[in-house]
């Protein structure tokens, strides 16, 4: 007796002509629709983003000051700029800033969090009261920057002096101008402190319960529950934070660099993208300043990238098992 084989199953299509092209049309219609919605994004996507990251790769082959028409000279820009010692003094400037900066950041938000999260109903008030800094513009902040750690007369040295300590000249002196920006960036960091209070108060309390009944204490509870359980919000900051630190100008620029200042130690205070605009809006150097860019862009992906690999073994997301 032979054996039969099974049939295969397969897919069956509409046979009514009418109805498959009845699905077609609604399926072009939602495709259109969704399209129509997105639009505003995508058009200002291809203006302002795609199309200025495509020219500035352009750009940065040419010798352009604006003025006249774009002069193709390859890869010139690049060779100039590693032969440049500003560029050089720009990038540790901005490498001393970010990775003293960061960690320093993460520790000041991460703790003001924790006092938050003990606060009870005051929390609201002072969750606003920590936010409101970071709605000041740059601008205004560079400038207070000027007032607050002034040598002679300022805040910060007025209150040291007061407990007997003689302050520093945080605007004049090379060496105190990036530990006084270091500082006064503290002054926005409430939207971290946001972030992470929104991130300890969703940390489950029956794993605080069962460590307190283990006979765990603050440190130990801290270091086996709250950090792993608050490391992508923490992660996350680390990852902004430290991009926005290659990028700094606002306020190093206002204070050290705005309306011709002459009067400070510019270069302590030269970052790299300070550098950019120099040679972009002041030298006219379109072509320079456009290869600066992509450098700063590779830079920063670099930086990125090596951040993502090691968070692979540093921050647990809910439902893996801890590392």
């Amino acid at each position: 007796m032979t054996a039969v084989a099974p049939a295969t199953a397969l897919p069956v299509s509409d046979p009514d002509p009418a109805r498959r092209r009845a699905r077609r049309r609604a399926s072009r219609r939602n495709t259109l629709s969704a399209l129509l919605f997105l639009s505003p994004w995508l058009v200002g996507f291809l203006i302002f983003t795609l199309w200025p990251l495509i020219y500035s790769a352009y750009l940065s082959l040419t010798d352009y000051d604006v003025i006249n028409d774009p002069n193709f000279v390859g890869f010139d820009n690049y060779v100039e700029l590693f032969q440049d010692p500003k560029i050089a003094q720009a990038l540790g400037n901005t490498f001393f800033f970010t990775f003293i900066q960061v960690p320093l950041y993460v520790v000041v938000s991460l703790a003001l969090a924790l006092l938050l999260n003990r606060a009870g109903r005051s929390a609201g008030f002072f969750r606003t009261m920590f936010f409101l800094p970071k709605m000041t513009p740059p601008v205004a902040v560079g400038i207070l920057f000027l007032l607050l750690f002034n040598g002679q007369n300022g805040l910060i040295n007025t209150v040291l002096g007061t407990i007997g300590i003689h302050g520093p000249a945080w605007t004049t002196d090379p060496a105190w101008v990036k530990p006084g920006l270091i500082l006064m960036s503290l002054w926005t960091v409430g939207a971290s402190v946001i972030i992470l209070l929104a991130a300890l108060q969703n940390v489950p309390e029956e794993l605080y319960e069962s460590a307190r009944i283990d006979g765990a204490g603050f440190w130990r509870q801290s270091l086996s529950i709250t950090l792993p359980m608050i490391s992508p919000a923490l992660f996350f900051i680390v990852v902004v934070n430290t991009i926005a630190g290659l990028q700094t100008f606002d306020e190093a620029y206002t204070a050290f660099f705005g309306a011709g200042n002459t009067t400070y130690s510019n270069d302590a205070a030269l970052f790299y993208v300070i550098y950019l605009f120099q040679q972009a809006f002041q030298f006219l150097h379109m072509g320079y300043a456009s290869a600066m860019a992509w450098i700063l862009f590779f830079l920063i992906m670099i930086v990125t990238a090596v951040q993502l690999i090691v968070s692979r073994r540093v921050v647990y997301y809910e439902g893996e098992a801890p590392k």
